[in-house]
């Protein structure tokens, strides 16, 4: 990991401390702790972090309670932390601004991927695209995961990580969506240090994931109208192209 500060916000002081000794072995990583939501609110305002580490059971102000107080405000990117995976309530965390959720207990490895994934991701929303534009907009990011939501794709599988920056590369490039095999596959897969087959499949399950929970009404509604039945699913490149030509004239 690059250069970064770290607030990490969990009540359990085991934990806390095992989890800052794994992410104080980074280079140039610094790592704040709080032990109850007013510190993580405070500290987060006051240091402007470039990550939240964030449990959702906390005394003085639980995780929810620190999600909305930051919304509207230059948040630093947050990693929830739940100890239950419901999908209702991974859904609520995310619409309150988390970036992304992991279920208790927790890999550090696979942590670690998620915040290199985060940062990366951040500084490239930062950077000025081939076309001269800055992508200094954080509320794409939570666009794109409303519809996820909408639509019934969970965060926890590796698609929705996947189809995420799809979708961003084909609201940059629109013509993108015809070299879907040669180039935005590849890219992803770059991206996250694995295959374009792997990104292909990935994308695939995730779309599957959401037509089996039966979410038709919430696409077809999405779209503003009725493209799909239950007996037929969109094409990779299909729904990546729809998700980004929606989301392109929303910012029109």
């Amino acid at each position: 990991m690059k250069k970064c500060v770290i607030v990490i916000a969990d009540d359990n002081k085991d934990f806390n401390n095992q989890l800052k000794d794994f992410l104080c072995q980074e280079d140039g990583c610094s790592v704040r702790q709080v032990f109850n939501g007013e510190e993580a609110l405070s500290e987060t305002e006051r240091l402007r972090p470039s990550l939240l580490i964030l449990d959702m059971v906390m005394p003085s102000l639980d995780g929810m309670e620190v999600l909305n107080e930051l919304k509207g405000k230059d948040k630093p990117k947050i990693i929830a932390l739940s100890s239950s995976g419901e999908d209702k309530l991974i859904s609520d965390i995310l619409r309150a601004g988390a970036d992304y959720v992991m279920v208790k207990p927790i890999e550090f490895g696979a942590l670690k991927r998620r915040i290199v994934d985060l940062l990366e991701r951040d500084r490239r929303e930062v950077a000025v695209t081939s076309y001269g534009r800055t992508r200094a907009n954080r509320n794409l990011d939570e666009k794109i995961s409303n519809v996820f939501i909408s639509v019934g794709i969970p965060a926890h599988i590796k698609g929705y990580q996947f189809l995420r920056d799809a979708i961003k590369m084909a609201i940059d490039e629109p013509d993108i969506i015809n070299s879907i095999t040669k180039r935005l596959y590849p890219e992803v897969a770059e991206h996250f240090d694995t295959t374009a087959s792997k990104v292909e499949r990935a994308i695939r399950h995730a779309i599957e994931v959401a037509w089996n929970k039966g979410k038709i009404e919430n696409i077809n509604t999405l779209f503003g109208l009725k493209v799909y039945t239950s007996n037929e699913k969109p094409t990779n490149g299909e729904f990546i192209a729809l998700v980004a030509d929606k989301l392109l004239l929303e910012s029109a």
